[in-house]
């Protein structure tokens, strides 16, 4: 890891470009190492267009998006790629790959041009299929996987990136309960490690157990962020969601259940 200075990826005067939508609240936070931010919305609120524009994959309507106090837009996009690490929420794989081959693309940022990967990229990939229960999959063809083993996939393919910086969208799409905590875990381990961990879930309760941080997106283009605990009302939640919640506590950690 490439000693990350704080205060890290920063969003300046942001607002994301939704088409069709006001401007709504600039955002303004910095992910510091050792965070783990969760981004809560509703369908269509900019979850994955925040993550994107964050990733520097798309432009924001206004403000910028800055990196060691540097806009993304002056980084060499290799130099960027061995910082910022992206778990999308989708794949799209368009050649035949077996999983350690689609692990190893984490490593091509660090490749000058046509060197093969060698023997430390290798024990990298194969550490990081290990990690995420994969081991076994390895001479694998990507394509004949379940949408949960491609999901860890696309987790042990930034963990052998190594990143300083973690953009997650949906980490646990399409994983069963013992691997969606798997993957929190995972994600908490690298903040543990001072990396900056920032990522888009479905999951309020996933949320309030595993972010030490949390940006609400609403859907008329408002935002409010900060620490978790008091993020997590119910009064911001029901309006995020337009649902009556109730919390309750199990082992000193609050749960939100739908009362309808």
């Amino acid at each position: 890891m490439s000693g990350l200075a704080a205060p890290g990826l920063e969003a300046k005067g942001l607002v994301i470009d939704v088409p069709g939508r006001p401007d709504g609240r600039a955002i303004d936070l910095a992910i510091a190492p050792g965070q783990r931010w969760g981004v809560l919305g509703p369908n269509g609120a900019g979850k994955t267009t925040l993550l994107h524009t964050l990733a520097g994959l798309r432009p924001p309507r206004v403000g910028e998006v800055r990196l060691d106090g540097r806009a993304l837009a002056r980084w060499r996009r290799r130099a960027l790629a061995r910082r910022l690490g992206v778990v999308f929420q989708e794949r799209h794989d368009d050649f035949p790959a077996t999983v350690r081959e689609t692990a190893l693309i984490g490593r091509h940022p660090f490749l000058s041009p046509w060197r093969q990967e060698g023997p430390e990229d290798l024990a990298r990939a194969d550490a990081a299929l290990a990690r995420l229960d994969l081991g076994h999959l390895a001479e694998r063809e990507l394509s004949t996987l379940s949408g949960g083993e491609r999901q860890r996939v696309s987790l042990a393919t930034v963990l052998t990136q190594a990143p300083d910086i973690w953009l997650a969208d949906e980490p646990t799409n399409h994983l069963d309960l013992h691997h969606q905590v798997a993957a929190m875990a995972l994600l908490a381990e690298q903040a543990d490690q001072s990396r900056g961990v920032i990522m888009c879930l479905h999951d309020l309760n996933l949320a309030a157990r595993w972010c030490s941080h949390l940006l609400l997106l609403y859907p008329d283009g408002q935002a409010c962020w900060g620490p978790a605990e008091a993020m997590l009302t119910l009064a911001a939640l029901e309006r995020l969601y337009d649902q009556p919640l109730t919390r309750v506590e199990v082992d000193g950690a609050p749960v939100f259940v739908p009362v309808r």
